[in-house]
């Protein structure tokens, strides 16, 4: 790969004169002479941030490059970088882009250097969706966090940035520079399809406290966090990857609800803030999504909010973007609108050839353009890509997945795990007079791909405690078969322990007659806390919001009495049979006493 001098002669010192306390125009005067420097076709690339298939930048599995000729028109990452000179490219799991940490930061150093090695080659801003919880595309061995809504149990601004500042330090280190959280909506909606567990929760002050720590945790260990989806997207019944969601706060309660966290982040000085793909009549009556409305990106967020920092689209495959106009359009339009970063159009090469053409047929200016770029130029020279764009394997192994992140975590979790319903103080749970455990649920796939099933992590975790548990996974609609047999194996157990997942009719119906047994029975939520509202006579309930191991470990310890529950609801969980009444308000929470 190129020398580090190379690099620093190619950039023309941009890093020297932002690192070495020159001012901000001092370090725009290097950075608008690069952009000066660039072809019209460089300056479209320098937009986009795509996807692409593969975990090695020039010699991807057969099936990677088949899928990239299919979609992209090219075989590799390094192909797409030559074709279209990208700004940034995404990872995700299912692209297989995030094997392991090796892996990943090969990958990440041969995205570096096939751009690098292009005439006035630039850096790539890498970037991903590691949320923590439900959204994650790095597994395990790197380590994974308790989700937003848990972390809004905690109510700890410490261990929001704790997470930001360890997640942050291990995404740098694997040369991913751009992570999309911390999500900042605030999620009035109990039946939110797309947000939900993703938000800290239902408090606009909370809400903000917690977005604004992990920004700080982020942005201290080198990683550019982003603020999403601007202008708020947690109160609608739609999800915007399949519809075209439309939220219908007025004015004032956007000022009092939506925008409080997003402000704060700001406050924060977060790096980049991502649209979303809703209607919002009450602050653009045209019918437009967000992320292609000029009064919502310039005129609010520029001009009322005072943001200058980069602003990327949510994915441009979304439905909620593309129900308007067609692919060729909604990428113009959104840089009309004021985003700086296109992500993950459909086509690349339709995305990119229409605003080329916008640009030679007038209707975008280059000196638009530019606006962008300087923006996205000022981020990675601040990240320090310019400087220094490639990791070392020294790095991933001194950084990733140590033990004192992993037990960080442990410990973060431990204060989130939420206990709604004790009746008869049945929990903490004795080995003495429930040593053997039945454990029964859905068993959703892992968020990152490493982990799970939660029947068996809850089982093992139990075991390792000095229980005996069996794991029964019986499915988020489990069939009256699958009910019988987990009715007949809680003949043999002293207790049982039923995740549930978004309850169903028929994951009800699993939890009743499995208590119609006389065993005691203990519901765990892996997912959204609401399940509580419609499990009325069950005699113990615990909270996790989310079922990846950590989250399940910690319940674990909770139910064995190894540590007390400490999680406090940050969402009111309406009753089931009379949603205008609330059964567990914001802020309640069982614990164990003494």
């Amino acid at each position: 790969m190129p020398s580090r001098r190379t690099v620093l002669t190619a950039t023309a010192g941009v890093a020297a004169a932002l690192a070495v306390g020159g001012t901000a125009h001092a370090g725009d005067q290097k950075l608008r002479s690069l952009v000066s420097r660039m072809t019209l076709e460089e300056k479209v690339g320098q937009l986009f941030v795509m996807r692409v298939y593969g975990h090695s930048a020039t010699a991807p599995d057969q099936a990677d490059v088949d899928a990239n000729l299919k979609e992209i028109g090219v075989r590799t990452a390094a192909e797409m970088i030559a074709r279209y000179r990208v700004g940034g490219i995404i990872y995700f799991t299912w692209a297989h882009n995030t094997r392991d940490p090796h892996q990943i930061a090969d990958l990440s150093n041969g995205i570096q250097k096939a751009s690098l090695s292009q005439p006035r080659g630039l850096p790539v801003l890498v970037s991903t969706d590691q949320e923590h919880g439900i959204v994650c595309r790095v597994g395990e061995p790197a380590t994974l966090f308790p989700g937003a809504m848990a972390i809004g149990a905690g109510g700890s601004r410490k261990d929001a940035r704790t997470l930001g500042r360890i997640a942050g330090q291990e995404l740098g280190a694997l040369g991913i520079r751009q992570n999309y959280s911390p999500v900042a909506d605030v999620n009035v909606n109990p039946a939110n399809p797309v947000i939900g567990v993703r938000s800290f929760g239902s408090e606009a002050g909370a809400v903000a406290g917690l977005v604004a720590a992990e920004v700080a945790g982020y942005q201290g260990a080198g990683v550019a966090a982003t603020a999403k989806h601007f202008p708020g997207h947690g109160d609608t019944a739609v999800d915007s990857h399949y519809g075209f969601p439309v939220i219908t706060h007025s004015r004032e309660q956007w000022e009092q609800l939506d925008a409080v966290p997003f402000r704060a982040a700001i406050r924060a000085g977060i790096d980049s803030i991502m649209t979303a793909h809703i209607q919002f009549p009450a602050l653009d009556d045209s019918g437009d999504p967000a992320t292609l409305s000029h009064p919502i990106v310039t005129g609010i967020l520029r001009g009322e909010l005072g943001y200058d920092g980069v602003v990327v689209t949510d994915s441009l495959g979304m439905e909620g973007v593309r129900t308007k106009y067609g692919d060729d359009r909604v990428p113009v339009l959104a840089l009309k609108a004021g985003v700086d970063q296109l992500l993950n159009p459909p086509s690349l090469d339709v995305a990119w050839n229409a605003v080329l053409t916008a640009v030679r047929d007038g209707e975008l200016t280059e000196a638009r353009l530019d606006e962008s770029i300087l923006r996205i130029l000022r981020l990675k020279a601040r990240l320090g890509l310019f400087e220094q764009p490639y990791v070392s394997h020294g790095g991933v192994t001194r950084t990733v997945g140590t033990a004192a992140h992993l037990a960080a975590a442990d410990r973060i979790a431990e204060r989130t795990t939420t206990l709604l319903v004790n009746e008869e103080r049945l929990l903490p749970l004795s080995r003495r007079t429930h040593r053997r455990l039945l454990v029964v649920g859905a068993d959703p796939a892992s968020p990152s791909g490493t982990t799970g099933p939660p029947t068996g992590v809850l089982a093992a975790a139990l075991t390792e405690l000095g229980f005996t548990a069996t794991a029964l996974s019986t499915g988020t609609a489990p069939t009256a078969a699958v009910v019988a047999r987990a009715v007949a194996a809680a003949q043999d157990a002293d207790a049982v322990i039923v995740g549930t997942y978004n309850l169903t009719a028929a994951q009800r119906t699993l939890v009743e007659q499995l208590m119609a047994t006389g065993r005691p029975v203990v519901a765990v939520a892996i997912r959204n806390p609401y399940d509580v509202a419609q499990l009325p006579t069950v005699p113990a309930f615990l909270a996790t919001y989310s079922w990846t191991d950590v989250e399940l470990r910690a319940a674990a310890r909770v139910i064995a009495g190894k540590v007390a529950p400490r999680g406090r609801l940050p969402v009111p969980v309406q009753r089931a049979d009379d949603p205008a009444k609330v059964l567990y308000p914001v802020g309640y929470g069982l614990s164990y006493g003494r």
